[in-house]
C-alpha cells in the first residue's frame, strides 16, 4: 500500500518519462508500479498535481506536470523554433502584447517565452489559443511585439493575412 505522496511521486515521474493520453493508461502503468488506484482518485491527483494535457509532435494530446523553474532558461535557439512553428499572429496595445497560436498551442508557447529570458517581457497569461505578454516599464508593447514577430517570422499583426481597410479578421 503506497501513501498519497508516494503515488503522487510515482504519477509525476511516469508522466515525465511516458506520453500518457488518458487516464485508464495511466492506471495500467501505476498497477504494474503496485499501486492500485481508482480512476476516481487518479483524477484527484492529476489535479492537485497540476497535470494539464498538452499536444505533441503528431496532434496527439498527453499530460504533463509544468514544472516551477525561474531559474531555468530556454536556449534562444529553441524559443525560435518554438515561436517559428506555432504563432500566428502578434499584435499590441500600450504595454500589452497578444500573440495567437492554434488552439491548444499558447501555453508550449508561453512556457518557452518565460523562460526565454527576453529582455522586455515582464511575463505571460496563456490560454487555449492566446497568450498576453506584459512589457516591463522600459520596453513599449510595439517593442516587444517587434522583437516577438522578429522570432517568429510573423510579418505584422496580422499574422501576414491582408486586411481591407474597415474590416476585421474572423
Amino acid at each position: 500500500m503506497s501513501t498519497k505522496q508516494q503515488r503522487q511521486q510515482i504519477i509525476s515521474r511516469l508522466i515525465a518519462q511516458e506520453n500518457i493520453a488518458n487516464q485508464p493508461q495511466l492506471q495500467e502503468l501505476l498497477r504494474e508500479q503496485g499501486i492500485e488506484a481508482t480512476q476516481a482518485t487518479i483524477s484527484r491527483d492529476l489535479e492537485e498535481l497540476g497535470a494539464i494535457k498538452i499536444r505533441v509532435a503528431g496532434g496527439d494530446t498527453v499530460y504533463a506536470i509544468a514544472e516551477y523553474a525561474p531559474a531555468r532558461i530556454a536556449p534562444s535557439d529553441q524559443l525560435r523554433r518554438v515561436m517559428a512553428e506555432w504563432v500566428a499572429e502578434v499584435s499590441s496595445s500600450g504595454n500589452l502584447v497578444v500573440v495567437r497560436t492554434p488552439p491548444g498551442c499558447a501555453h508550449v508557447v508561453a512556457s518557452a517565452l518565460d523562460r526565454s529570458g527576453l529582455v522586455g517581457l515582464l511575463g505571460t497569461v496563456a490560454g487555449d489559443d492566446t497568450i498576453l505578454c506584459i512589457a516591463t516599464e522600459d520596453m513599449s508593447g510595439a517593442g516587444l511585439a517587434e522583437q516577438l514577430r522578429s522570432l517568429s517570422g510573423v510579418t505584422d499583426a496580422t499574422g501576414g493575412i491582408p486586411r481591407k481597410k474597415g474590416t476585421a479578421n474572423v
